[in-house]
């Protein structure tokens, strides 16, 4: 089995900077501090110009027409793309971007119906797919582009949040219990924009909405099966790059909100290390995008994303993985 360390050491030297700069940072992590380390900065800012970088900047600029939440190619998938990539806030080329967006999240088909369903003597459970907002909150931090509307979609969560700490988007009068594909992105998003500016109201909202998540172990009934979703791909598969509800994105929303070391993630961080490949990383388990780089098709992206399969790792699977596997064990050397 090939260490971690080496495996970061030889992704931290690719060509490519959005490995580099990824590998390079678990890397001066588990050495300590890197905030003062100006040649992530650097291996940063080339992410722009990297080929996953262009793809995605330079194919949503070929087809502007595009409707905001084309899957996964229109403005709003493209900047969680760009988010995901770690490319450099601040880019003004994106803001139209986000002007665009904007108008879609605000529009009365979108708070209004269809986009929201809201039942008489069940103000409490409205029926709204939360993970456009949580998304969009996340993206807009991530990637420098938080306006004055972005707090809007905050409390627009905040308010909407339902009893058990969740959201839901299923228009069934008879549903009572919040989905998780709806409730672990708002939770991401809300806890960065609560850490970013202090705000108590987003963070309470998320810490409701993760212990939502561990009371199932991330992962599993109250039976002891896997759970099941209505709608989206199996939970106990890496379902990548678009990413709802599954071992890893579950996992990345608890380290990020830094509740990886509690206990109830020891089931889905053994399930996750048991994916470990003799190369040392992960598998794209389940690729869910197809590679068009000149076109817009259903479920399509502008950027290649590495290799699928279950004998030989991914390189962006693996570290985020691996970012994940050194938040828990971090998590323990401080119990």
């Amino acid at each position: 089995m090939v260490a971690r360390a080496t495996l970061l050491a030889r992704l931290a030297e690719s060509e490519d900077p959005v490995l580099a700069y990824k590998a390079a940072a678990l890397l001066a992590a588990s050495a300590g501090p890197i905030g003062a380390d100006a040649n992530l900065d650097d291996l940063r800012a080339r992410i722009a110009g990297s080929p996953m970088g262009r793809a995605l900047v330079e194919g949503i600029r070929r087809h502007e027409a595009t409707g905001a939440y084309r899957k996964c190619q229109g403005p709003h998938w493209t900047l969680v793309s760009l988010a995901m990539i770690d490319y450099p806030p601040g880019d003004a080329a994106l803001l139209h971007l986000m002007s665009r967006i904007d108008t879609w999240l605000f529009c009365k088909s979108h708070v209004g119906r269809p986009g929201t369903t809201v039942y008489p003597g069940q103000e409490d459970r409205v029926r709204h797919c939360a993970s456009t907002e949580g998304n969009a909150i996340w993206y807009s931090i991530r990637l420098g582009l938080e306006n004055d509307r972005t707090i809007e979609l905050v409390n627009r969560l905040v308010r909407w949040q339902w009893p058990d700490g969740g959201w839901n988007c299923d228009r069934r009068r008879e549903a009572r219990s919040s989905s998780f594909v709806e409730t672990a992105i708002p939770a991401r998003g809300l806890w960065a924009f609560g850490q970013r500016h202090g705000y108590e109201p987003a963070k309470r909202a998320a810490a409701r909405a993760a212990e939502l998540l561990l009371s199932h172990r991330l992962l599993w009934r109250s039976d002891g099966s896997i759970l099941q979703p209505t709608w989206g791909p199996p939970v106990d598969r890496i379902n990548f790059p678009v990413q709802f509800y599954d071992v890893l994105y579950a996992l990345q929303v608890m380290s990020e909100m830094g509740r990886i070391g509690d206990p109830r993630c020891a089931a889905a961080l053994a399930l996750l290390e048991s994916k470990r490949l003799p190369d040392g990383g992960f598998p794209l388990e389940n690729r869910n995008v197809v590679v068009a780089p000149d076109r817009i098709v259903s479920r399509g992206s502008f950027a290649a994303w590495g290799p699928a399969g279950m004998r030989h790792g991914n390189p962006l699977v693996s570290l985020a993985a691996l970012e994940v596997l050194a938040a828990a064990e971090g998590a323990r050397a401080r119990a």
